[in-house]
């Protein structure tokens, strides 16, 4: 530890640290631009000169590393002269256009410019002008004369999302930042540069000119996308989500999130949502009252179950939905005497010891690996946020190791690539477990080719290091043979002093599974049900099946009754009723990301319309078929039944399924980015993205 003055206050802090660090320490703000705690030093903005002993002119905080003994005063005259002086140099060519910029009111420079700025300017020229670029549908770059370039949005790209969209060219007054000629910025979290940019020369395209900073009411949630977790502010007016921006949390997607969790909320606005119950009659749609929709769900139900019993009932609810909503939906399939519900609604393989599926060590962790070996899985565009914790660990030197079916632009330097047709990944992976048991003088759990150069490759690796991980990703989770890799992941992570688990799909895969939204006494799967002839009625919770399930859902349009429970007004062609349950904006609820982090939320506007939280119509639909166990007020009640006492035992990836060397006959189905779930199918700018376009390569 080093021992240094700030401004009369003592302050320890370690090795290796910059001023501008040792100062936040001791809770003294030091005015700055180019400084991000999260992105590599620049130091050219030079708002952050301080004054230290010794030192023969203004040192920037950012850039000084401390030593022993060093006396730094930042509210020194020389100091602040320094300043002022920066500020003036910064406000030469920056247009006097506070009014209309989107981001008056949380500007860095406008809030500094009150402290450090002079009250006219001495600058009597002509101001320089940079023309607007058009760089994609979520970043604005209307107005760059704002630019101070901070350079912030280009480290952003270099060292988080791993890929330089944006750089300097020219040289003094000429300067620009800019996308290379005629790209557009395609990065999946792109977005971040808005939030980092302190000044308004990055905007966001959909909400421009929607709101006032200070109009709108900040309220947390949590990112119902993938497995992440990522915690949200949405900003809302008059009962209206205007814009989602991150809320710090450095234990799971520290300052970042994804543009998916960014932008999906412009569906929530959208002319397709739902917001009346509605029936089908003749072939029709007609809009009825709740208490029409649900006796007419309630008698249709028992008047079924008395012809064809039970076991003709199903449900298929998405992993989407909240913890509340899928412990209900299964207590209502079973308290009905029906088994048939399931949540899993990629999969090909549904073998289960009834533990959860989970990541097997914390997201933090995944920053600090050594060795990572991931199968299965476009992990960059499939889960965001964990490929990036990932990126950081390899510019600390960490080896990614892959087995895929192509090679994906991670987006960051891979070691070893197993390249293998998903029908042959199991016996891929069998030669890389083979190559570690005979590494480690043990006999292999399946035949498999210890000699193949790459197996080689990939367990000399994974032997070596300290901190490693096995990771499945989506399409190995949705594999025919999933069991099979996953008995395998577990030899090979056994064998290496690895974790191993799964990286998630979708906000709630891991609570779904907790809350037994799955069948548990010998009833049908997701993929049993869509071919099933022998079941008659069909309840879908927050489920599009012809985008969501890997089985067809053409069964469906012939059941005697389908009933919708959605935010949106989908599924027409194949459903007799539609009830318009909340989005997750709308409704309290609880989603379990993949770490097994359990993360509450409550609604941050009221439900549009009629529409109604899937928990409380979920309730009434009990109550009104005089269940068991669906007399409770409140989603804190259905909370505490829904969770068990001790999460820990409930989570496992521990598996010894017999491995299962005989080609797959079909490939994983897997969602791209903007096509996961029903918010980011219909949000506009997410789907004007490259990354959503026919025929882009998902990856």
């Amino acid at each position: 530890m080093i021992e240094l003055q700030i401004d009369g206050k003592t302050v320890q802090v370690t090795e290796g640290s910059v001023v501008i660090q040792a100062a936040e320490q001791a809770g003294t703000f030091i005015p700055h631009f180019c400084y991000h705690k999260k992105l590599s030093i620049a130091a050219n903005c030079r708002m952050c000169l301080v004054d230290i002993e010794k030192a023969p002119k203004p040192m920037p905080a950012c850039a000084t590393p401390v030593t022993q003994g060093m006396v730094v005063h930042t509210k020194s005259d020389r100091a602040i002269k320094a300043q002022k002086s920066v500020m003036e140099f910064l406000l030469i060519n920056h247009p006097l256009d506070c009014p209309i910029c989107d981001q008056g009111g949380e500007c860095q420079l406008q809030d500094l410019a009150v402290g450090y700025g002079g009250s006219a300017s001495r600058y009597e020229e002509e101001k320089r002008v940079v023309f607007h670029k058009d760089v994609g549908p979520l970043i604005s770059m209307e107005e760059m004369s704002r630019c101070i370039h901070c350079t912030r949005c280009v480290r952003f790209g270099q060292e988080i999302a791993g890929s330089m969209e944006l750089g300097m060219s020219h040289r003094g007054e000429h300067s620009e930042i800019e996308a290379f000629v005629g790209e557009t910025v395609d990065s999946e979290l792109s977005g971040n540069m808005i939030d980092i940019c302190p000044v308004g020369a990055l905007t966001s395209k959909p909400f421009r000119y929607q709101a006032r900073t200070w109009e709108l009411s900040r309220r947390k949630s949590i990112s119902p996308h993938d497995a992440t977790g990522a915690n949200l502010i949405v900003q809302v007016k008059n009962n209206r989500v205007m814009r989602v921006v991150p809320l710090e949390n450095e234990e799971v997607n520290e300052c970042w999130i994804a543009d998916r969790d960014r932008y999906s909320y412009e569906a929530l606005n959208s002319d397709e949502r739902l917001t009346q119950p509605m029936l089908k009659q003749d072939g029709q749609w007609i809009t009825v009252d709740w208490s029409t929709a649900l006796e007419y769900v309630a008698n249709g139900l028992n008047q079924i179950k008395t012809d064809h019993t039970a076991s003709a009932l199903a449900c298929l609810a998405s992993p989407h939905s909240t913890l509340e909503e899928l412990y209900l939906a299964s207590q209502f399939m079973r308290g009905l005497g029906s088994d048939n519900i399931d949540s899993r609604l990629r999969a090909a393989d549904f073998q289960h010891d009834g533990k959860a599926r989970w990541l097997g060590t914390s997201i933090a962790s995944l920053s600090t690996l050594d060795r990572v070996l991931i199968i299965g899985s476009n992990i960059r565009k499939d889960q965001p946020l964990l490929a990036q914790r990932i990126r950081q660990a390899v510019r600390r030197g960490a080896k990614v190791h892959a087995l895929n079916e192509q090679r994906f632009d991670w987006a960051m330097p891979l070691a070893e690539v197993s390249l293998a047709d998903s029908a042959v990944w199991v016996q891929a992976l069998a030669d890389i477990a083979a190559a570690v048991a005979q590494h480690k003088n043990t006999a292999a759990p399946a035949p498999g080719n210890a000699s193949s150069a790459v197996a080689q490759a990939i367990a000399t690796s994974l032997l070596s290091g300290e901190r490693k991980a096995v990771l499945l990703g989506n399409a190995a989770a949705h594999h025919e043979k999933a069991s099979s890799l996953l008995a395998l992941a577990n030899f090979i992570a056994e064998h290496t002093g690895a974790s191993v688990g799964y990286l998630g799909e979708a906000a709630n895969t891991v609570g779904a599974q907790l809350v037994s939204a799955q069948p548990l006494h010998g009833g049908l799967n997701a993929a049993h049900m869509l071919q099933s002839s022998s079941l008659k009625a069909m309840l879908l919770l927050n489920t599009e099946p012809a985008l969501d399930c890997a089985a067809s859902s053409n069964r469906l349009a012939g059941m005697d009754m389908v009933v919708t429970m959605s935010p949106f007004k989908t599924n027409l062609d194949i459903s007799d009723v539609l009830l318009p349950v909340s989005p997750f904006t709308e409704t309290a609820g609880t989603f379990v990301n993949t770490e097994g982090r359990v993360q509450s939320f409550h609604g941050v506007v009221k439900p549009l319309g009629e529409t109604r939280p899937a928990w409380k119509v979920l309730r009434v639909l009990g109550s009104m078929m005089k269940l068991p166990g669906f007399s409770f007020d409140t989603v804190e009640e259905v909370r505490a039944l829904a969770l068990p006492n001790d999460m820990a035992s409930h989570l496992s990836n521990h598996t010894r399924a017999n491995v299962d060397l005989s080609p797959a006959q079909h490939a994983p189905v897997t969602a791209s980015i903007y096509q996961l779930d029903a918010l980011v199918r219909r949000a506009p700018a997410l789907q004007h993205t490259s990354d959503a376009q026919p025929g882009h390569h998902h990856g």
